[in-house]
């Protein structure tokens, strides 16, 4: 392929043989190639476009995604400000490309089990990813966050979504389990020497409004003992604080005469962790009694079961019964003490009476809930704001997220597989994101995508459009261990430009290998505005080089042109893919998109269609905030475009286009009866991709001439084959001519009949077509003719010699002495003679000679006569028709061709010169009959003399010429000095 056009040849274009030699025409083998150029129209319609139109307010078709499911096409929408009750969670539609209306998926009610989930503001449908392996798509939602104690993190959620449109499963790589996420179980003294039981319930009451219970977060389970033991409830009994504080203002005192809490903590180890316990939480146990055990003994087996079971021991000693007894408690609190987990400053508690154990809520729940936000040891945040699915990215073996806001905002690029996910290690991305930049919030992962490499098969790509304030992109490869390998940095060159918040990769020819990345730069500042530019790099094996920027429209400011930029496939049929650039506040926010064509392994930097909002419909804002392009969505056998819109997703349709392919050629017929060369030109309309129900061998056919102007007969419909005829409207015209070196022009114009409907010209290909045909001259391939002419050239004259011997009858020793009576070489010329005839052949003994030229000329003493050929050779060219003299006649030569003429000249009666000159030149004639230089000729130039005797009395006496003159012998006329020449 060479990038251009090829229009493929029509059936109805054959050539046609030619019976007989002659002045052929030589067809024309090339094309015309079209020229890249900006335009506003091409075959991107503009004119009916499908405007799906949804809410502005959920900022409806703010991403949009072509989507195909059991051969039926769909546009897949994102809002990501769409309210699913009270709550605005963003959701996705499903749209029908042709007509119809969109159905919400309703993805924004879905729900992750396990956790305290906060899905208002959220951003579902901010990123969008459609999976063409098995027709699923992944729609994110980056502010999706859950409660974790007392904070919300944002950690970010996808759904994906199967065939059918139904919700398959999250994507949630970065979530991780709270810290708070615990199985807590209070064991209550509920002996008889507890006392009041409200304050003990209102210090119940109160813990439990402080733990953080719901999904992923606490449980709670009570069991309350004295000689025996009870549950209160268990621990996945209630699910939320209500529920649980509802329960606990219920719990009535047990009673009983001995405390055996050995007993208690037992049967809350074996028992109350099982009922409800969640593998993997942390049990807390908090102990709460006023008085030595009665099962004491029991204690060190029971601390030990306990130990073994990862069991956190909180004990709280209420000195109530001892204080008001007078009762020295030591005995009691190191029994406290030794129930509690080490060290005992951390979870040993003591009150001087029930209604003191107010006084510990608050301790108590900060000792158990010590994190707040972070991981233990550090003050920075890992993957608690990530907001995963920023970007997404279908990949080989899984799924791409942008994750912006880990490891504090700086960003990260995580993945999901079927078999498990990977999160690099914050210390993987130190290499290009240094440890002193760590407060710039780069934002990795704002874009991700990736390329294919011929050396190193898949790799990353990732944007950090604030890195140092400028912007980076890096290319890399990531491990199962958690572990990069960076292989390339690029480096936005403007503060503030946003480098790498879009960045394509586009494979050009199909081949599988990725040909050029692009970057986008939205906010870079130009010329006092905020144009936005892209950045093309070609993919050489595993490096990426810099080749330029694209052009955007000079006439557009603050356009942030690269605010979106998609890898489409082929709009123009020359097989290469193509790119689509949005610049969605371009035109005071109405939005525009560019398209480039592809070209070999590169890509046009000029855009070939600029589409802009206002050319679509009134009211549309933003458009080109979102674009993709790689089904054909209404089964015409073209691609067709998807862009979003503020409120609305748009379809733009693909127009079938049309390139000019001729061919120009003969065929032999008769004239008036005689034979003639006829020349018929063709045009054959061809379109260079054919849909399914475009079938037609030929879209046109026109047999053109140089004459009136031609009629059109269309076609009576759209059948399979059908052909479409010009027909001139007058009798083709005729040309007799012998310049057979200037060839035969013709000239068409043409055009769409209804441009407005249905196919377009590719706008690269002019609307007129002039073909010079030349003639077809029978040399060598160069189309260079070297003929070979050689004229042999005599006259009727006789010599000295012959004149005696014939005319006076002497013999050849007598003779010999006439002739050397004269001091040269002499021709003679009768008295009675009254015209000389000259002798010639004219031979070509090299390649075809056209428009040969034989040019005679004579003294003024003589008058050109005649001219006869004598014979004909077989094969050979026929004498030109005579002329006047010092005129040239044109033929045309065959190689090894000849031809034998004779000349006469009479002498004149009024001019009398002592010479006589005849002259023969042959060569070739250009246009206008010009004279080329001579390839043969021949030249007799006599001297003539006059005698006394002779009857001419006008004329002179003969010069002395130094020789006596035979007495016997009549006098010459006239005496020629020139032999023959070649």
């Amino acid at each position: 392929m060479t990038g251009e056009h090829t229009p493929p040849t029509a059936k109805t274009c054959q050539w046609g043989p030619s019976s007989h030699w002659g002045p052929h025409l030589r067809l024309p083998d090339y094309l015309l190639l079209p020229t890249p150029g900006f335009t506003d129209t091409f075959n991107m319609d503009t004119r009916k476009p499908r405007i799906i139109a949804g809410s502005r307010d959920a900022f409806f078709g703010y991403t949009v995604q072509q989507h195909e499911i059991g051969g039926k096409k769909w546009l897949v929408v994102g809002a990501p400000l769409e309210t699913n009750g009270h709550q605005k969670t963003g959701d996705v539609y499903k749209c029908p490309v042709t007509h119809g209306n969109c159905t919400k998926l309703n993805l924004g009610r879905v729900t992750l089990s396990n956790v305290s989930e906060r899905k208002d503001n959220m951003r579902l449908g901010l990123s969008l990813a459609t999976n063409p392996k098995d027709n699923s798509f992944l729609a994110c939602s980056p502010l999706w966050s859950h409660e974790c104690g007392s904070s919300y993190y944002t950690t970010g959620m996808c759904s994906r979504v199967n065939s059918n449109f139904r919700f398959s499963k999250t994507v949630a790589p970065a979530l991780q389990r709270c810290q708070t996420y615990m199985d807590i179980v209070i064991v209550l003294d509920g002996s008889n020497s507890i006392y009041p039981w409200v304050e003990v319930q209102h210090f119940l009451i109160n813990i439990l409004k402080k733990f953080y219970i719901g999904p992923g977060q606490i449980q709670v389970g009570v069991v309350q003992y004295g000689e025996d033991v009870v549950h209160e409830f268990h621990l996945n009994d209630y699910r939320s604080v209500r529920d649980v504080v509802e329960a606990a203002s219920h719990i009535e005192q047990r009673g009983g005469t001995e405390t055996r809490t050995a007993f208690g903590i037992e049967f809350a180890r074996s028992e109350a962790f099982q009922k409800g316990g969640r593998k993997g939480a942390k049990k807390v146990m908090v102990v709460i009694t006023d008085g030595e055990s009665h099962d004491s003994p029991d204690l060190e087996k029971v601390i030990q079961q306990s130990e073994r079971d990862n069991v956190t021991r909180y004990a709280v000693a209420v000195l109530g019964y001892y204080n008001r007894r007078g009762i020295n408690p030591e005995a009691f609190l190191n029994e406290i003490k030794y129930i509690a987990s080490d060290p005992d400053d951390k979870h040993f508690f003591n009150v001087t009476d029930e209604a003191a154990l107010k006084d510990i809520v608050d301790a108590l729940g900060d000792r158990i809930f010590s994190l707040e936000g972070t991981n233990k040891n550090e003050t920075s945040f890992g993957l608690e704001m990530s907001q995963t699915g920023f970007s997404s990215h279908v990949v080989e073996d899984g799924i791409l997220l942008g994750a912006v806001g880990a490891y504090d905002w700086n960003g990260a690029v995580l993945k999901e597989t079927s078999s498990g996910k990977v999160v690099p290690l914050r210390e993987s991305y130190l290499k290009e994101f240094p440890e002193e930049l760590k407060n710039h919030g780069a934002y990795l992962g704002y874009t991700v995508t990736s390329v294919v490499s011929s050396r190193q098969g898949w790799v990353y790509v990732a944007g950090a459009p604030r890195f140092n304030h400028t912007g980076k992109a890096i290319l890399f490869t990531m491990h199962n261990n958690r572990s990069l390998t960076i292989h390339q940095a690029l480096r936005g060159e403007q503060i503030g430009s946003y480098y790498g918040s879009e960045i394509t990769s586009v494979d050009i020819n199909g081949d599988g290998v990725t040909d050029v990345l692009l970057v986008g730069a939205p906010m870079y500042f130009s010329e006092g505005r905020e144009r936005g530019r892209v950045y093309v790099y070609n993919l050489r094996q595993t490096r990426c080089v810099y080749n330029g920027t694209l052009k955007d429209s000079d006439n557009y400011q603050n356009a942030r042109f690269g605010s979106s930029i998609a890898s489409v496939r082929d709009l123009n049929q020359d097989s290469y893919n193509d790119v689509v650039v949005g610049a969605p506040l371009e035109d005071n926010h109405r939005g525009a998109i560019y398209i480039f064509h592809g070209f070999q392994a590169s890509l046009r930097k000029t855009p070939k269609q600029r589409i802009a909002a206002s050319d679509l419909a009134p009211g549309l804002q933003y458009f080109g905030c979102s674009i993709h392009g790689q089904l054909d969505l209404n089964e015409d056998g073209l691609v067709d475009l998807a862009v979003g819109a503020l409120g609305n997703a748009v379809i733009l349709w693909l127009v079938l286009l049309l390139l000019l392919g001729h061919q120009i050629f003969h065929r032999d017929c008769k004239r008036s009866g005689r034979d003639a060369t006829c020349l018929a030109a063709f045009l054959c309309f061809t379109p260079v991709f054919l849909a399914p129900h475009f079938e037609t061998d030929t879209v046109g056919r026109l047999p053109s001439h140089l004459g009136e102007v031609d009629v059109f007969s269309p076609c009576p419909g759209p059948e399979t084959g059908a052909l479409c005829t010009l027909t001139p409207s007058s009798s083709p015209p005729t040309q007799d001519t012998a310049d057979y070196v200037k060839p035969v022009t013709f000239w068409v114009e043409y055009s769409l009949e209804d441009p407005d409907h249905g196919p377009v010209l590719d706008d690269g290909w002019p609307t007129t077509l002039r073909v010079s045909v030349p003639f077809w001259n029978g040399c060598n391939e160069d189309e260079h003719c070297v003929p070979d002419l050689l004229l042999d050239a005599h006259s009727d004259l006789p010599t000295a010699m012959e004149y005696c011997q014939r005319v006076l009858g002497k013999t050849a020793q007598d003779c010999s002495a006439y002739t050397l009576s004269f001091d040269t070489t002499v021709f003679i010329i009768e008295s009675t003679r009254r015209r000389v005839a000259v002798e010639a052949v004219l031979e070509n003994r090299g390649e075809n000679a056209y428009s040969t030229v034989l040019n005679i000329s004579q003294s003024t003493n003589l008058q050109f006569a005649s001219l006869i050929q004598k014979v004909r050779p077989r094969g050979g060219p026929a004498m030109p028709r005579p002329t006047a003299p010092g005129h040239p006649s044109s033929s045309d030569w065959t190689s090894s061709s000849q031809v034998a003429f004779r000349l006469d000249f009479e002498f004149s009666k009024s001019v009398f010169l002592h010479h006589l000159e005849i002259r023969l030149t042959a060569g070739r004639s250009g246009p206008g009959l010009l004279l080329l230089p001579p390839l043969g000729s021949a030249r007799c130039a006599p001297l003539l003399c006059c005698q006394p005797q002779i009857a001419w009395a006008s004329l002179p006496p003969c010069p002395d010429l130094g020789a006596p003159l035979l007495p016997s012998v009549p006098p010459p006329s006239f005496f020629l000095r020139q032999p023959r020449q070649k």
